[in-house]
């Protein structure tokens, strides 16, 4: 049996809270944890730690929280850890090549992307909204690049048409948390094998903006409702509704060629409210008005008209 790895892990939502727990239950060794500040949060804006923080300090481990790895001697503290590897999972702060340089064995990025496919900040919601097969997590050694580093280790999951960015999330949590502690493994066998990225097939991901939420019913209702499925849980997707915003959880593609103009309710009912898009129509599931909770289409028929309406600016 090889020797437990001395690691230092640097995370900081819920994704990387699943693959610290994972690595918890392993005999390596987690001497340190470095994660964003605690950041203003809720109606109260009181600080907020980050998961990652919370299940660290549950475990008895040291928490780190600097503004950035650029200072010389905050990588100097870094060093005296002399970890064997660091492990980086949606940290939120670039690591310089000094910080890359310290650990014996470098650094491996757990990335929700089977790369080069998406790098950057969205790689899950970038992924829905084009209508990709499948995704999945890349255990990657870190460079100075964006998402750039040399491929370790992959595991894949199938993005269904009843996936939402918070279910793919999810999955992807779980299945980061699993290719890590087997990449591990393998590293420590000698068995990984380093994949240089085709640089002909990545994609940049970028960060997922509010304006980006509204629904343009010109477009083909298979992209609205990847469009939905994406920004589930945020931004969520959105309309106007009697001049109010309506925001839309859930929806579904129907071929549909009802001839009406974008944005006209076709019909509506307990199974939905079918608009007419561009191609085709979109099914309203789940909707929400302003100070109003979720809910599904009847519950809000019960309560709301919908007839003769064109739904959009």
């Amino acid at each position: 049996m090889s020797s437990p790895l001395n690691i230092v892990y640097a995370g900081t939502p819920e994704f990387a809270a699943v693959a610290l727990a994972a690595l918890l239950e392993t005999p390596h060794r987690i001497s340190a944890v470095y994660t964003q500040p605690d950041r203003p949060a809720g109606r109260g804006r009181k600080l907020k730690a980050s998961p990652v923080k919370e299940l660290a300090l549950a475990h008895g481990i040291e928490v780190r929280q600097p503004e950035s790895l650029k200072d010389a001697g905050e990588q100097a503290r870094l060093a005296a850890l002399e970890p064997d590897v660091m492990i980086v999972a949606a940290y939120g702060l670039l690591l310089p090549a000094e910080v890359l340089a310290i650990p014996r064995l470098g650094c491996l990025n757990i990335h929700a992307s089977l790369l080069p496919r998406w790098r950057g900040a969205a790689p899950i919601q970038r992924a829905i909204l084009a209508g990709d097969a499948e995704t999945g997590i890349t255990i990657m050694q870190m460079d100075v690049g964006l998402d750039t580093g040399d491929m370790l280790y992959k595991l894949s999951t199938p993005i269904t048409e009843n996936d939402t960015a918070q279910t793919l999330h999810d999955r992807l949590a779980s299945l980061g948390a699993q290719a890590i502690t087997e990449a591990l493994a393998g590293l420590q066998a000698g068995t990984l094998v380093a994949e240089k990225q085709e640089e002909s097939l990545a994609y940049y991901a970028k960060k997922l903006h509010k304006a980006e939420a509204e629904i343009d019913w010109r477009q083909p209702a298979q992209q609205l409702a990847r469009q939905v499925a994406a920004f589930n849980p945020w931004p969520v997707a959105q309309t106007l509704y009697k001049g109010e915003v309506l925001r839309i959880w859930e929806a579904r593609a129907l071929e549909e060629h009802s001839g009406k103009e974008a944005g006209k309710v076709i019909r509506a009912g307990k199974e939905g409210i079918d608009v007419a898009c561009g191609e085709g129509a979109l099914r309203l599931r789940q909707l929400q008005r302003p100070g109003g909770k979720p809910q599904d289409a009847q519950a809000f028929l019960n309560a709301n008209s919908v007839e003769g309406l064109t739904l959009g600016s």
